[in-house]
């Protein structure tokens, strides 16, 4: 595939809206090219008209907004049938996937070998289907989108500054091209359009989805013109393919209503799906601002089961003896900004300590289960509360290729240090069930299983197989605090 956005008929992709009178409120998505109209969609026995979205380049995206009820079963759209799990509020399957791409030559891989654990999450569904897809951050890898400008073809190494208002403009459309590429690219590949049309999906944006690092570059590289042009495409297209959305759906869509943060809460009968927006606001010394930070703290918990997606892991090892060594070694201070990027960094020690407290209130109403992704590797930890754990499920990299074994061994060493940053509540992280070893570094996705009222997770790791089924906390007023907060 080439970087440039060409003329295409894609779609439909889905999106999940929440619940409506017992049924299921989505979007659809399509792109066609330019002075085409798509026919009506029908659900329900309903016909729904399209709503345009936007042009971008050579193509229209446009929305479609209907209802699926509990018997429903699916929707028509342009002669073909796509069934969709309308049940929902007893036996369940949620999948969980991040790191879709590679931050080098992503469009030009062999998309058969890109997508493979895309196919298998496919043939799980025709085995038995998924009612939701959470994507947990880097669903695109932007890194390249800033090559072939004048203005961003050395970023962050070398920002210059625009001549006239025309020039940036011109920055903007040369970005939305090559963005759009890529999404076109992580959307409308065979396997993930094809469960992407069935299994309406929920997704929280992280780095790659901006650039690499954004928010822990320095200041004067992503409040420059160039970098707020970057962000301000970023953002469009992040609103535009991942939640088919426009700047005035935003108040419908997301907590806060002015869109400076993108945080989110969605739910399914008898569960709850918290996600902070852990970039809109980042910078070096904060993971969230002030409207992050209000957004979060006015969730609200599940009465039976709470899944916190936090796009970088929030129980992780100490890096902040990392970090501390890395600053004694010139060669390495360039991946300050990588360790920057995680709770953990002793730069947000403070917010991760805030941010620990709040799922624990979160954890006395029912059980919290954080799902992560963003660095490779599959893994699981522990926060202990007193009754039940809160735990962390870690599911990164189903197209990103994994990291060598010596760096996952070496990561499962720091890993073997525990942290309490919150006293009184350690932290631990654990292998993978039927795993020796506390990283698996394999392409992966997840698997979050209610069966009979019970969760539990599944791992489908690309070598090793699927793991057994892991148990998940239960009951209400799991957590409480062996120390005040």
């Amino acid at each position: 595939m080439t970087s440039e956005f060409d003329a295409a008929r894609l779609g439909p992709i889905l999106y999940y809206r929440g619940l409506e009178q017992g049924g299921l409120r989505l979007a659809a998505m399509v792109l066609l090219p330019a002075g085409e109209q798509p026919g009506p969609l029908q659900a329900d026995g309903r016909a729904h008209d399209p709503l345009r979205l936007r042009q971008v380049g050579e193509n229209v995206i446009w929305r479609y907004d209907f209802t699926l009820s509990q018997d429903a079963g699916g929707y028509q759209f342009d002669g073909e049938t796509y069934p969709v799990q309308t049940r929902v509020d007893g036996d369940l399957r949620i999948a969980f996937a991040s790191c879709n791409g590679e931050e080098e030559g992503d469009l030009d891989r062999d998309q058969e070998e890109r997508n493979k654990m895309w196919a298998h999450m496919c043939d799980e569904h025709r085995r038995a289907p998924f009612a939701l897809l959470l994507q947990g951050g880097d669903q695109i890898y932007a890194d390249e989108a800033t090559q072939g400008h004048p203005l961003s073809d050395a970023w962050p190494d070398q920002v210059p500054r625009p001549r006239n208002a025309e020039e940036l403009e011109d920055l903007a459309d040369h970005l939305r091209g090559r963005f759009a590429a890529r999404y076109v690219q992580a959307l409308f590949g065979a396997a993930p359009s094809w469960i992407m049309a069935r299994v309406p999906t929920l997704a929280i944006w992280d780095d790659h989805d901006i650039c690499d690092g954004w928010g822990s570059l320095y200041r004067r590289k992503t409040h420059s013109e160039v970098g707020q042009c970057l962000y301000r495409v970023a953002r469009e297209m992040y609103l535009l393919f991942q939640h088919a959305a426009v700047e005035a759906d935003i108040p419908d869509l997301f907590l806060d209503k002015t869109g400076t943060s993108l945080s989110w809460q969605r739910a399914l009968p008898g569960v709850q799906f918290l996600a902070p927006d852990l970039r809109a606001e980042r910078g070096r010394r904060q993971v969230m601002g002030a409207y992050g930070w209000s957004a979060t703290e006015a969730m609200q918990p599940g009465t039976e089961h709470t899944f916190l997606i936090s796009s970088v892991p929030l129980l992780g090892p100490r890096l902040s003896l990392v970090e501390r060594f890395m600053l004694m070694i010139p060669t390495m201070q360039k991946y300050e900004d990588d360790l920057r990027d995680q709770w953990q960094s002793r730069a947000h020690r403070a917010e991760w300590v805030r941010m620990l407290k709040q799922v624990l209130k979160w954890h006395e109403t029912s059980p919290v289960t954080v799902v992560s992704g963003e660095i490779h590797l599959a893994t699981r930890a522990e926060m202990q509360a007193r009754e039940a754990p809160v735990q962390q499920l870690v599911a990164s990299g189903i197209a990103h290729r994994a990291p060598p074994q010596a760096y996952a061994r070496g990561l499962g060493t720091l890993a073997g240090l525990g942290d309490a940053p919150v006293p009184g509540h350690p932290i631990r992280i654990h292998p993978l069930p039927g795993q020796k070893h506390r990283y698996a570094a394999e392409r992966n996705y997840l698997e979050l299983k209610r069966e009979n009222g019970t969760w539990s997770a599944i791992w489908h790791l690309e070598d090793s197989g699927s793991t057994a089924p892991m148990a998940l906390a239960e009951g209400t007023g799991c957590a409480g605090s062996s120390s005040p907060l």
